[in-house]
């Protein structure tokens, strides 16, 4: 199949469309990428894109093509004109950069903004190809749930707008089964929606045991370290998590460490500073998804967080299912389907969402836990994503479901 995938978000930015994008091409399809100028998520153009762009305009065999876009930069402002550019952009040039190709299907990948979707609906009309979006953020439930838009009115715009991409879509894809309600808010009906999940990034194939710990683990190499892992940013509400700290701060033997950055780094910086944490908790910034495993290797915990609010408890965090696949223990302070997932797999102990007391008595009672014990959840875990999370059947399910949408058949391939 000839596929074009439009995502504001690429390479060599760490998204699952990037796996799925060299998936593709590994199993014969010829694929082009329509996106923007990488900077996420410091919010700043990547130094070595702005060096040499044309270093960046393939990705395992994928012609990526790039529309100017806003960086997001700091601040809400600066967010929006970010989301805004890229629609408009990808809107005015994308047809231009992608004339005389004709395509098969063309497929979304959706987080936030939902706005991204607007150059696919233009190019599905001149292409008169279908199109298919993986729907990861509801909107505009998660505008307000991280309170970038507080406005009923504007939030009523802004879900007409959700109406107006989704009746336009010829298949919809959701990463939970809870989102089924939130899309047929806007849709009518859910005929044309499929349960989609995420999956484990490749990397993980191979047991952890086979890394070497990372060398910034080193003066970390004693204690029990809770490590969480990705964005930085309101939603995954590092006030409580910080709280959770600051309630551990007797037990000299447990370290907090926080790989990634984002929005909220600085906030969370300075809070640290202000609680007096600094022995216990550790910003080790933001590295390649590539080195993960060295960085879980050392982890005696993994933490996913999510805010309290009823979009957040539909979601499944993409980093549930990497966190299972590296075997580690999951701690997780959550509600919903991300908590119901860690608790029937066995993989870790789950507080409510926002619970900072809660998550202090998990962490403390799982350091103290034999190593055995732990091991156990983290193999639990690791089985359960195999079975419901599996990368090469997701991969088969989602070629299937294309293959049926363009009436194109699918030849043999290879399978990740």
């Amino acid at each position: 199949m000839r596929l074009l995938v439009v995502s504001q978000y690429f390479w060599p930015e760490n998204f699952r469309i990037n796996e799925l994008v060299a998936e593709w091409v590994a199993r014969g399809h010829e694929v082009t990428v329509l996106t923007g100028r990488p900077n996420y998520p410091e919010g700043e153009i990547f130094p070595a894109y702005r060096e040499d762009p044309s270093a960046f305009e393939s990705y395992c065999g994928a012609q990526v093509v790039r529309v100017p876009m806003r960086p997001r930069g700091k601040g809400s402002v600066r967010l929006a004109l970010n989301y805004l550019s890229f629609a408009f952009w990808g809107t005015v040039l994308g047809p231009f950069k992608l004339r005389g190709r004709q395509f098969d299907a063309i497929f979304v990948f959706q987080t936030s903004p939902v706005t991204a979707a607007l150059p696919a609906l233009l190019l599905r009309w001149i292409k008169r190809a279908p199109l298919a979006m993986w729907v990861l953020d509801l909107w505009p439930d998660t505008l307000s749930a991280v309170g970038v838009v507080r406005s009923p009115r504007v939030l009523g715009w802004v879900g007409a707008l959700v109406r107006f991409i989704y009746r336009r879509c010829d298949r919809i894809l959701v990463q939970s089964r809870a989102f089924f309600p939130g899309i047929e808010r806007w849709l009518g009906d859910v005929e044309r929606v499929r349960y989609f999940p995420g999956w484990a990034e490749g990397i993980f194939d191979s047991a952890l045991s086979a890394v070497e710990p990372a060398p910034e683990l080193a003066p970390h190499g004693h204690t029990f370290n809770v490590m969480f892992a990705g964005n930085m940013g309101d939603a995954q509400d590092f006030p409580a998590i910080l709280a959770a700290a600051e309630l551990l701060r007797h037990r000299e033997d447990v370290r907090w460490l926080i790989v990634g950055d984002g929005r909220a780094a600085d906030a969370v910086r300075a809070e640290i500073l202000r609680r007096e944490l600094t022995a216990s908790v550790a910003l080790l910034g933001r590295h390649a998804l590539e080195r993960m495993p060295e960085f879980f290797r050392g982890a005696g915990a993994l933490l996913v967080s999510l805010k309290r609010d009823p979009v957040f408890a539909m979601t499944i965090p993409g980093k549930v299912q990497t966190y299972m696949a590296a075997g580690v223990p999951i701690l997780g302070m959550l509600d919903g389907e991300g908590a119901r997932v860690i608790e029937e797999s066995g993989a870790g102990w789950v507080c409510a969402a926002g619970d900072s007391a809660g998550l202090a008595t998990n962490v403390a009672a799982l350091a103290d836990l034999s190593s055995a014990e732990r091991a156990a959840m983290g193999e639990r875990g690791k089985a359960y994503g195999v079975r419901e999370f599996d990368r090469s059947a997701l991969m088969d399910r989602l070629e299937t479901l294309l293959s049926d949408m363009t009436g194109t058949p699918v030849q043999g391939h290879q399978k990740s």
